[in-house]
C-alpha cells in the first residue's frame, strides 16, 4: 500500500504545495506581484505559468547559458520576466504577441521592470513574424519557450526547429491538458493541436524529446521539453 494514501490529492492541495514551494526557495520579488497585478487590472486571462513554473524555465535558461531566447506568447510578460532575468546584459529576448491589448500591458510591465534593454516585443500572428526573424538572422536561439494558441503548436514548433541550433532547447506548456490529451477523437482543437505535436515529435529526429506532467496552482497540465541534437 502506498505509504502516502491517507494523503487527499486534490487541486486545494496541489495549491497548497505550489504556496510551500514559493514560500521555500522562490524568493519573494515585488516586481512579479506588481506584473501580475497589472495583468489582473487589465484584465488579461490568469493563465500565465505559476512562480515554481516560471523559476523552472529560468533556471533552464541558465542552464542552457542563453544569451538568445524566443518565446511565443507573450500575454502580460510574466513568463517573459522569469526568462530576462537569467539573460546576461548582452543577452536578447524576442517575445511574440498577436493580442494589442496583451502587448500593451506587457511593455508597460517590461518598464517596469527595466528589462527594456533585453527584451523586445513584436506585435501580430507568430506565424507572420517568425519568418521575418528567419529572414532578418534573428535565430539561432538556445531557448525557445511555446505558450501561444494550441491549434498552432505543430506550425510552431516546425519554426522553432527551424530558428534552433545544435543543443538549443526547445519547452512548450499545456500539453496535457488536465489528461484530455488521451481523448483522441475528441474535438477540442487545442488537444488536437497538442496530439498533432506529440505525433510530429515522434517522428522527429532532430531531437531528444520527452514530456513532464505537473500539478499545482495551475492545475494538472504538463511541459514538452525537446533538445536540438541535430
Amino acid at each position: 500500500m502506498n505509504c502516502y494514501s491517507h494523503v487527499s490529492m486534490n487541486p486545494e492541495r496541489w495549491s497548497q504545495v505550489d504556496r510551500y514551494i514559493k514560500d521555500q526557495i522562490v524568493p519573494h520579488d515585488p516586481i512579479f506581484d506588481a506584473v501580475l497585478t497589472a495583468s489582473q487590472e487589465a484584465g488579461l486571462p490568469s493563465i500565465q505559468v505559476s512562480s515554481a513554473q516560471g523559476k523552472l524555465l529560468q533556471i533552464l535558461a541558465q542552464t542552457q547559458g542563453a544569451s538568445r531566447i524566443l518565446e511565443i506568447g507573450t500575454l502580460g510578460g510574466y513568463s517573459t520576466l522569469w526568462m530576462a532575468k537569467a539573460l546576461p546584459q548582452w543577452g536578447r529576448l524576442i517575445t511574440l504577441e498577436i493580442d494589442p491589448s496583451h502587448a500593451a500591458t506587457a511593455r508597460a510591465n517590461f518598464k517596469r521592470a527595466g528589462v527594456e534593454s533585453v527584451v523586445e516585443l513584436i506585435e501580430g500572428p507568430a506565424l507572420e513574424t517568425l519568418p521575418r526573424l528567419e529572414i532578418e538572422g534573428f535565430g539561432p536561439f538556445d531557448l525557445i519557450f511555446i505558450d501561444a494558441d494550441k491549434p498552432g503548436n505543430p506550425d510552431y514548433f516546425s519554426w522553432a526547429l527551424r530558428l534552433s541550433c545544435k543543443g538549443s532547447l526547445i519547452i512548450v506548456d499545456n500539453v496535457i491538458r488536465n489528461g484530455d490529451v488521451l481523448d483522441e477523437k475528441g474535438a477540442d482543437a487545442k488537444v488536437q493541436g497538442v496530439r498533432k505535436l506529440f505525433e510530429m515529435i515522434s517522428r522527429e529526429p532532430r531531437v531528444n524529446a520527452t514530456a513532464i506532467q505537473t500539478v499545482g496552482e495551475k492545475g494538472y497540465d504538463g511541459f514538452i521539453l525537446a533538445w536540438v541534437k541535430s
